[in-house]
């Protein structure tokens, strides 16, 4: 028998998963900066400095991000009259969730796809291709939609660029700590040996190693499942969940690929732009492997996810 799950408990279940999520990359961040500012004697004052570096560059891009990717892009604002079906979607979507009207932008590509950007709701905008203007209906459009205003309503850009910040403080704490391995380190650890810090010294290079990898692990999965979040907060507005799921089955089957999308821009999109096959290309171990470092999670997860709702 198929395992039904009520909209509400979908979308409080992904809300307390990204909560678990979120908390775990903090907790990880602190203890991993501490072992290696302990380890490495960088002293409490290095954090600070690494922390306002990391912040400082994401939070300029928060700030910025809508003019950035929009520029990046080539998105023009949608016309009302030209883009009614588009324009009338948004409206209805951003009544229902109770947001400010986003300014609506359309990237003249045959790729069908879409994203939201901005530091806020009032800030928001949502931008279409033609190809997805084109090749979804009215239903199917109001799940991408839902689910691209979804991401506002949850301040994901702001979380986000949260993250970033804490995965870009691990990278800067473990450069520096490998670079202390090489210029200076040897007097440290000598003195950590001395007083029986033997096991910290190892746990210490090893996260200077690793640590960086994990933040940017952990870092996509935060991302994947804030798409799991979207989707059912979409569901939830629309009432409709085979619109999104079958949006996401064009969307995925379709083999254009968007000539605007970039490495930067890829995890914004409601689908990765670059193209994979509905199922996957690789079974077992390495699609599981592979799948740590993708910023969505497989359509397919996503579609059954979706077909469990009611």
């Amino acid at each position: 028998m198929r395992n039904i799950t009520n909209i509400y408990e979908a979308v409080d279940q992904n809300k307390f998963k990204s909560f678990l999520a979120i908390a775990l990359f903090i907790f990880f961040v602190v203890g991993a900066s501490w072992v290696l500012a302990r380890t490495f004697n960088l002293g409490p004052g290095f954090f600070g400095y690494a922390l306002i570096f990391s912040g400082v560059s994401s939070i300029v891009s928060y700030w910025f991000s809508d003019k950035i990717v929009l520029s990046f892009s080539g998105a023009r604002e949608a016309d009302k009259k030209r883009d009614f079906t588009f324009y009338t979607v948004a409206e209805n979507i951003a009544l229902a969730a109770g947001l400010p009207m986003p300014k609506v932008y359309v990237i003249e590509d045959s790729a069908p796809n879409a994203f939201a950007t901005g530091r806020d709701p009032k800030h928001a905008v949502v931008c279409a291709t033609r190809g997805l203007l084109d090749k979804l209906n009215r239903s199917e459009l109001e799940g991408v939609i839902g689910h691209e205003m979804s991401h506002v309503g949850n301040y994901d850009t702001r979380l986000m660029s949260i993250v970033a910040i804490l995965a870009g403080l691990v990278v800067i704490l473990s450069d520096v700590a490998s670079r202390s391995m090489f210029w200076g380190g040897r007097e440290s650890r000598n003195d950590k040996e001395n007083q029986g810090g033997n096991i910290l010294v190892i746990v210490g290079i090893v996260l200077a190693i690793l640590a960086p990898i994990a933040a940017q692990l952990i870092q996509f999965a935060i991302s994947r499942r804030r798409e799991f979040y979207a989707d059912a907060s979409s569901v939830k507005l629309t009432r409709n969940p085979m619109g999104l799921v079958q949006a996401l089955v064009k969307i995925a089957e379709d083999r254009n690929v968007l000539k605007s999308a970039s490495n930067a821009t890829a995890h914004m999109y409601i689908e990765n732009p670059f193209k994979a096959d509905l199922g996957g290309k690789h079974k077992g171990a390495l699609s599981w492997v592979a799948g740590l470092f993708n910023t969505h999670p497989p359509v397919e997860e996503r579609i059954r996810a979706l077909r469990a709702m009611q």
